[in-house]
């Protein structure tokens, strides 16, 4: 039985030592990854306008992980106490606070050292790989003290920041708390629903508002283990004899009772502290990461454009009057692939002719039926326009003009394919040469979806015909 308990004990050891290690190595993939990100940006001042916050919002999160800070932020409505709870926690008056009409009326924040709590729960100060070493408390305005759509923003902007959500009331809860515990759930955040101020209700009472705040319109949010009661500025009265000899009441403060959230927040900091932070910096990297290449997409869509129109006029032409079949096919990829290198220089990633030609063989493989029927139509067509050159002396001259229309055809065959490459690439040098979560295949799939085929060959015949 002993060796039972001791090989369970050994496994356990074994599975914490894996996932500290594992949230080490999550934590510092975030941190490479986010400071990745910021080296390779690559916009130019017009592109950062607008920005500005979103980039900051990367550095700072960015300092956080090299801080090993851990963001609690605190919700509620006016009057619940959040203030004098984050002050309780702390030790300290630090957050003012005050019972009418809310006194926080912006975000505040104080970082305070974990170190303060370390002797209070007997943490193990020889692993603190799952640990951060501070706690940055987020005090933010009453929830009814803030406009419907300023208030959704304010709770969408800071949960998606923070690492864990403390959503304070003070009795049973409202239409308006349930609704917004609901919006930031939606988050993805661990989330404490706080019952403060407890020692205003007899035991009973105080049981009874705990069994309702559990039903099932708050079950579908959270559990009822992550329901914690408190009192964070309790009252404490004593009877006085007053100097006529008559009795009185006096009022004092009492001794708080946050033990219990206490030790939640530091479980979950404890036991996945590291792997939420390194989450929030990979979503919040990612989301301003797709604004970026938006932004870059658009600032860059015109000369890119250009770049391939002018890739596709010289395909067009080089195709139209080239009789040769193996030097059309020649020419065209080498075309393709002068594409690719300037749109990369343009783009701030400049490939070598080796890359760019890999590039344009995944991007083959993935427009399948295109890049055959392109070949096979051209070998065809170059094939019969070979032939009517040849026989133009003898005929007089006649067969110019059905070599002029096949040559059309398969410039404009030619042409299509070149500016699907050109799509496709713009796409992935946007996407910080990448196919993010995608693969080359259904890219290009989506980029063919949106692409007009039959306005491409009308502007290239019209363009080839201006030329001529």
């Amino acid at each position: 039985m002993s060796q039972s308990l001791e090989d369970s004990d050994n496994l356990s050891t074994t599975i914490n030592s894996f996932n500290t290690i594992q949230s080490e190595r999550n934590y510092q993939q975030a941190q490479d990854s986010l400071r990745q990100i910021l080296v390779n940006l690559d916009l130019s001042q017009r592109e950062r306008f607008g920005l500005e916050a979103e980039i900051a919002e990367l550095s700072n999160m960015l300092i956080k992980l090299d801080r090993s800070v851990f963001q609690v932020a605190v919700f509620g409505m006016v009057g619940r106490g959040k203030s004098s709870l984050l002050n309780a926690l702390i030790g300290q008056e630090i957050f003012q606070a005050g019972a009418l009409h809310g006194v926080t009326k912006e975000r505040q924040q104080v970082v305070w050292e974990i170190d303060n709590w370390q002797d209070e729960f007997d943490l193990d100060k020889d692993t603190p790989a799952t640990l951060q070493e501070a706690i940055e408390f987020i005090d933010t305005p009453g929830i009814d003290e803030v406009e419907g759509v300023e208030r959704q923003l304010l709770a969408h902007d800071i949960a998606r920041q923070v690492d864990l959500i403390l959503f304070i009331i003070a009795g049973d809860i409202t239409e308006l708390e349930l609704q917004t515990l609901s919006q930031l759930r939606s988050a993805g955040k661990p989330i404490l629903l706080v019952f403060n101020k407890v020692d205003r209700y007899p035991d009973q009472d105080k049981l009874a508002i705990y069994a309702k705040i559990c039903d099932d319109r708050v079950r579908e949010i959270l559990s009822p283990n992550e329901i914690i009661m408190v009192a964070a500025a309790p009252v404490a009265i004593s009877a006085d004899r007053r100097e006529d000899g008559s009795m009185g009441v006096s009022y004092a403060p009492g001794v708080p009772q946050v033990a219990e959230l206490k030790w939640r927040i530091v479980e979950i900091l404890q036991r996945e502290g590291k792997s939420l932070a390194a989450l929030n910096a990979m979503l919040a990297a990612d989301r301003i990461q797709q604004q970026v290449i938006a932004r870059k997409m658009g600032s860059r869509e015109d000369a890119a454009n250009d770049i391939i129109w002018q890739s596709v006029m010289t395909k067009s032409i080089a195709i139209a009057i080239n009789p040769i079949t193996a030097a059309d096919i020649i020419a065209g990829a080498a075309i393709d692939i002068a594409m690719i290198i300037r749109l990369s220089k343009f783009y701030g990633m400049p490939m070598t002719r080796s890359g760019a030609t890999k590039l344009l063989q995944s991007m083959a493989i993935g427009m399948g039926g295109l890049t055959i029927s392109e070949l096979a139509v051209n070998l065809g067509l170059s094939g019969v326009k070979g032939l009517l050159a040849i026989l133009a002396p003898a005929t007089g001259g006649i067969s110019i003009a059905p070599y002029t229309a096949v040559a059309l055809t398969q410039a404009s065959i030619a042409g299509v394919a070149t500016y699907t490459v050109g799509q496709v690439t713009k796409t992935y040098l946007a996407n910080g040469a990448s196919w993010g979560d995608n693969s080359p295949k259904s890219v290009i799939a989506q980029i063919l979806d949106t692409i007009d085929k039959h306005s491409i060959v009308d502007r290239i015949k019209q363009e080839l015909a201006n030329k001529t």
